[in-house]
């Protein structure tokens, strides 16, 4: 990992870029910590430079809670090389929705899994190297995303103490077996009329859940109605189980 800019953001907030080998990522910190601080991971859907906004805003909010937020560029967006059969499977579930048909397994397997696959092992790469920064320590937390990033970092990723999911996005039935291994507390958040999810999927998957805490909020609206207060409760969730 080499550090490539560096900014003050809001207050003391500095927001550093950085390359894990070629993947491109951002750390954000309070710039007068004076003891290592917890990290969390903010999972996004891919693309950093068209989300840059709304990871910082995250970020801000999560800084000011105490914790280091970071994130890095999914697999296939963004500058990185595509994935070709993750873009034709993406296509092929565009179309689906759009007709109104049911979304398969198959399309959700072709879409998915390689991203598990390849990303899930750059993030654990990522807690690795920021946390031999001696600004970081401690228990680390994931937070949004791609679901099914989220759980196979729950299962795999013993650092990971707590997580909170957004369950907007597919995750292959394949998977619901590893979500039953999980044990780390557990806030998941669900927009009951999101317009790209299967809401009965989501459910399944909250029932999958092998946590013996596990909390499910939902709220009315569709995928990027979230409630600012769901930002309370989730920055209540982290004190809890991080601090």
């Amino acid at each position: 990992m080499h550090f490539t800019s560096e900014q003050r953001l809001d207050d003391d907030v500095l927001e550093r870029e950085f390359l894990l080998g070629e993947i491109p990522g951002a750390l954000w910190m309070s710039g007068s910590a004076t003891a290592p601080v917890p990290l969390i991971l903010l999972g996004h859907p891919g693309g950093l430079g068209k989300m840059h906004p709304r990871l910082v805003a995250r970020a801000l909010g999560t800084v000011a809670e105490g914790y280091a937020a970071a994130a890095i560029e999914l697999p296939g967006a963004g500058d990185r090389p595509r994935l070709a059969g993750v873009d034709e499977a993406r296509a092929d579930l565009q179309r689906a929705a759009k007709a109104g048909e049911p979304v398969s397994d198959e399309i959700v397997d072709r879409l998915v899994l390689p991203l598990v696959e390849q990303a899930v092992p750059e993030w654990r790469a990522t807690v690795d190297a920021l946390q031999s920064l001696p600004e970081i320590g401690g228990p680390v937390g994931i937070a949004g995303g791609v679901t099914a990033i989220g759980v196979r970092m729950a299962v795999v990723e013993p650092r990971i103490a707590a997580a909170l999911l957004f369950a907007g996005s597919y995750v292959p039935r394949s998977m619901f077996a590893e979500a039953r291994k999980i044990t780390i507390p557990l806030h998941v958040l669900l927009q009951w009329d999101d317009e790209g999810n299967d809401r009965q999927l989501a459910l399944d998957l909250f029932d999958a859940f092998g946590s013996e805490e596990k909390t499910l909020h939902a709220n009315m609206g569709g995928h990027t109605g979230i409630p600012r207060f769901e930002g309370e409760a989730g920055n209540r969730f982290f004190a809890r189980h991080l601090k």
